[in-house]
């Protein structure tokens, strides 16, 4: 044993005998708790500490981590050894991981049973459609499907094509040195095609990835590279792959994706779970990622924000942290992107509560608790939702202010969300206002919906265990909890058919129209066509006339007209069966976005 190797040795002893993770510190009413949190066998977990032991803890932590980087790098320091080749025709070496023939066989078997996204024709288009000297890049978030398409490619290979491809799994460790040597072993032997996967995870991936197009893919290669860091494929698109790659974004599953592909049917379901490929349906895998919070949480540190992190970590030597730099040199960028994400979340939920909890819908809702046929009661008649609703309001605020643990300023905001749009995390839907057509809002759409149901719907169960709810009853309680929750759903929905019809239609203009008084949830104007149609969207499987009762104003539709053309249809979009009543037609919400596309 070297020198070197043997003070790897010692440090990853230390390592081992000290604690993992963070502590994390929340204030309620006052007083700070303090939590150890950590991951185990890929699963979040969390205990409660009091002070004493916190802070001997948390000396013990970053001591683990001052180890940690001083392993990384002595590592990068050490010579790699040569790993052997697993193509049984060839003695020669290869220093990454290689697999080809049988043992490539073996990788791609297991996608067998899974049907394909509809995104997998751009990535079979390329294979073996016509040399273009271009890389294909397949970036996006964890869980979206991109290792999946992969072997699902192979799979659809015949036995020559098989036997000409290669995938390189990607480790740390990595350079792409290495992977220069084993690509042009690969050529040398007649490898045509060439997958190469987490390829974002090399320290100088972004500063050198034209070599995978300027010289393998000139020479006839076909090469996909494939990986979850989104925003350094984007870095690298805008400087060393300028116009040499076809790129596609695997983040955003719209709801015809999660029906089809997964074998999961409801709109219900889509918002609770929906944004992954990992629901148990069908057609796809087991455990869904935002099967809670924890989950969600997990999903958001090591997924979003740990892509944003690594990813600037990497380009132009650390030089692009603009106002983050002093935010990452504290350790504390991962934290505040994931605050990012829960205060957008956050905000949405005092939204929902202002806008949606104290409007007339209340009346719908409580009329249907009346006629509910298994347990008809009149629960929402007797609470005095006003009174709640501010309750509900006030707390939200108040917790949002105590859990801030870092300072979080506008540029900070900003550059965050900047980010988190290039990931396709979030988009903005546009709100409009008549006659102050100049006048323009916006809404933040989460485009994994189960990220955001995860967080809100703990959100919301948590402030309802306040002391402030004692004096409902349970019963009382969870009643408040649901109508919460469907108002939550309602809302989404919303958001889900206008980013859905917005992306199906970029030729068109997809906004929400307000008037001083109401609006129409959704207007989609063609201006190629001179004309649009209105819509109303709700999370309801009953046809009530004071659901499009905006539809038939006739100043609202004179106002509308005159400024986007002729209404050429008016519509609610709801869970009920498509019906007509006064004119107006009844669209179910699954059959219009499987419509979409």
């Amino acid at each position: 044993m070297t020198p070197d190797e043997k003070k790897v040795a010692d440090l990853e002893e230390q390592i081992a005998a000290l604690p993992r993770g963070r502590i994390a510190e929340k204030i309620k009413n006052g007083s700070t708790y303090f939590y150890h949190r950590w991951s185990e066998n890929g699963m979040p977990q969390e205990r409660y500490l009091t002070k004493e032991d916190a802070v001997p803890l948390k000396e013990k932590i970053e001591k683990r981590k001052a180890l940690e980087k001083e392993l990384r790098q002595l590592r990068s320091s050490i010579p790699k050894k040569r790993r052997s080749t697993v193509r049984k025709k060839t003695s020669t070496d290869f220093l990454t991981n290689v697999y080809a023939g049988n043992s490539l066989r073996s990788f791609a078997s297991s996608a067998a049973r899974y049907k394909k996204r509809e995104c997998y024709q751009a990535l079979h288009d390329y294979l073996y459609g016509a040399q273009q000297d271009r890389v294909f890049v397949l970036y996006g978030l964890r869980r979206t499907g991109k290792t999946t398409m992969i072997r699902q490619a192979l799979l659809e290979m015949n036995e020559d094509d098989f036997f000409k491809a290669a995938f390189i799994q990607v480790t740390s460790r990595d350079k792409l040195s290495d992977i220069n040597h084993d690509m042009k072993i690969l050529e040398s032997q007649g490898f045509r095609y060439v997958f190469i996967d987490e390829v974002t995870l090399m320290e100088d991936f972004i500063d050198g990835a034209a070599l995978f197009s300027d010289i393998f893919a000139a020479m006839g290669m076909k090469i996909v590279l494939s990986g979850t860091d989104s925003l350094s494929f984007l870095f690298t698109k805008s400087e060393q792959l300028y116009d040499r790659c076809i790129m596609l974004h695997t983040t955003f599953i719209p709801y015809r994706e999660f029906e089809t592909v997964l074998g999961v049917h409801g709109i219900d379901e889509y918002i609770r779970f929906g944004g992954t490929m990992s629901l148990g349906g069908k057609n796809y895998n087991q455990s869904s990622t935002f099967s809670s919070k924890a989950r969600a949480d997990e999903y958001t540190d090591s997924s979003i924000a740990h892509n944003i992190q690594h990813s600037l970590r990497l380009y132009q030597h650390e030089g692009h942290f603009r106002h983050l730099q002093d935010l990452y040199e504290k350790d504390e960028l991962t934290s505040v992107i994931n605050r990012v994400v829960e205060d957008i979340n956050h905000r949405f939920t005092v939204e929902v509560l202002t806008r949606d909890f104290k409007s007339s819908d209340l009346s719908i809702s409580a009329g249907n608790l009346r006629r509910d046929r298994e347990n008809p009661n009149d629960i929402l008649d007797r609470i005095d939702v006003a009174s709640v609703t501010e309750r509900l309001h006030n707390l939200l605020e108040i917790k949002n202010k105590n859990e801030q643990s870092v300072t979080i300023e506008g540029a900070h905001t900003s550059e965050i969300r900047e980010y988190l749009e290039l990931l396709d995390l979030l988009s903005e839907i546009s709100i409009v206002s008549l006659p102050y057509v100049n006048t323009k809002g916006s809404r933040t759409v989460i485009t994994q919906p189960g990220l955001r149901y995860a967080q809100v719907d703990a959100l919301i169960q948590s402030l309802l265990l306040d002391q402030e709810f004692t004096d409902l009853s349970f019963v009382e309680r969870e009643a408040v909890l649901e109508r919460i929750r469907n108002e939550v759903k309602g809302r989404m929905m919303e958001d889900i058919v206008l980013l859905e019809t917005a992306t199906s239609f970029p030729q068109k203009q997809v906004f929400v129209l307000q008037f001083a008084i109401g609006e129409f949830d959704m207007v989609v104007f063609d201006p190629q066509a001179g004309n649009c149609s209105i819509y109303e969207i709700k999370h309801s499987d009953q046809i009530v006339e004071q659901q499009y009762r905006h539809l038939i104003d006739e100043q609202k539709c004179a106002d509308t007209e005159h400024r986007y053309g002729p209404i050429t249809g008016k519509y609610v979009i709801y869970r009920g069966i498509e019906a007509q009543q006064d004119g107006i037609v009844y669209l179910n919400v699954e059959s219009y976005l499987k419509s979409l596309g």
